[in-house]
């Protein structure tokens, strides 16, 4: 079974306001716009699962692109799976996926090919440009707790200890932002991209991981402090031009690639894209590995990582406490960056390759 779905075009033919309501609760007009001379980049992107082990009735879920938003256009997938297969497109408020499912005697094997564009993406931070919304209930759901990100306890108490003196919630996200970059680390030894269990970390005092976990520990402390930020899941694709070989691909094979970044909505500003996990993690695995918070290279990483994104990395939603629909296993899941499967008997593990195969594999189209 093949299909083609072009499930974001009702929303690039839509009107700004409709398609901007959805990913923002603001006009998309009010987002701060990519450079004039930023490039256009268009990736094709392709996930290939296959079930080592089913039993009985196999479902796989498969988070698919960021429907719409400043830095990134969805372009269309297409999807092959084989005999028996089944599927459906879900879209949810803050998450979309493909659900597939394949019947007991079945050899389940889904292909997923999706084209995404991306443009640079980098606030204006000189000063506030961002006409402000008419309204800030669209942004509530960017300030409640979730499962692993409270903001209550320790959470809000580490976040009234750093923002303290700062006026503003600018001054607020930068200090956030300023704190987890001096007092985090990167651990390689992390399963995946960690769990985002930003109480665990205050309370044990342990304060590494990898972006998962600090990311989400700077979203947890400016909700904290009444700032409304969102983690957003993606996917790297590209070899960065920055100079640091850590934040990008060093092969076409994305298997392993999953990243999240995180936003922070400042008035006057708009969504201002921040990352301080990679500015740890271009600490650690920038030649010769274990640099200082001093040395230059990294010193550029922080300056550019507060407002600015490179694209190349592809968002997939902002989605945490996720229900898989259809699920008979398991809670619901701090996130979905990573394919998910169960069989009559379970849910699977996604890094476990004895039971759950998948590659991803990037390639670069010229612009249309």
């Amino acid at each position: 079974m093949i299909d083609v779905v072009h499930r974001r075009r009702f929303l690039r033919d839509a009107a700004t306001m409709s398609a901007a309501m959805a990913w923002g609760g603001i006009p998309k007009a009010w987002y701060q716009a990519a450079p004039a001379a930023a490039r256009r980049r268009i990736f094709e992107i392709i996930t290939r699962i296959e079930i080592l082990q089913p039993s009985g009735p196999t479902r796989v879920w498969v988070p698919t692109p960021l429907a719409v938003a400043p830095y990134q256009e969805t372009l269309g997938d297409t999807y092959h799976l084989g005999e028996d297969g089944r599927s459906v497109m879900v879209e949810n408020e803050d998450v979309d996926m493909l659900v597939a499912e394949w019947p007991a005697g079945a050899a389940p094997l889904l292909t997923l090919t999706s084209r995404v564009a991306t443009m640079g993406h980098a606030a204006n931070l000189a000063g506030p440009t961002v006409a402000p919304p008419l309204s800030l209930d669209g942004f509530a759901r960017f300030l409640r707790p979730t499962r692993l990100i409270p903001t209550d306890g320790i959470v809000k108490e580490t976040a009234a200890t750093i923002t303290r003196g700062a006026g503003t919630d600018f001054e607020k996200a930068r200090a956030i932002y300023d704190w987890i970059v001096d007092h985090t680390f990167r651990d390689p030894k992390t399963i995946g991209c960690g769990t985002g269990d930003i109480r665990f970390m205050l309370e044990s005092k342990n304060l590494s991981g990898k972006c998962a976990d600090l990311n989400s520990l700077f979203v947890g402390l400016a909700r904290a402090s009444g700032v409304p930020a969102r983690d957003v899941w993606g996917l790297r694709v590209a070899k960065s031009d920055s100079g640091l070989r850590s934040l990008g691909l060093s092969s076409d094979n994305a298997s392993k690639a999953q990243h999240c970044r995180a936003e922070v909505y400042l008035v006057g500003y708009g969504w201002v894209p921040v990352d301080p996990a990679d500015v740890r993690k271009a600490a650690l695995d920038e030649p010769p590995g274990n640099l200082p918070l001093s040395d230059e290279r990294i010193r550029d990483a922080r300056a550019r990582l507060f407002g600015s994104w490179e694209m190349n990395w592809i968002a997939y939603n902002v989605a945490h406490d996720v229900a898989l629909p259809g699920s008979k296993h398991g809670r619901p899941l701090p996130y979905l960056m990573y394919p998910q499967c169960e069989t009559a008997n379970r849910r699977l593990d996604s890094l476990d390759p004895e039971s759950f195969s998948y590659e991803i594999t990037v390639r670069e189209a010229s612009p249309e």
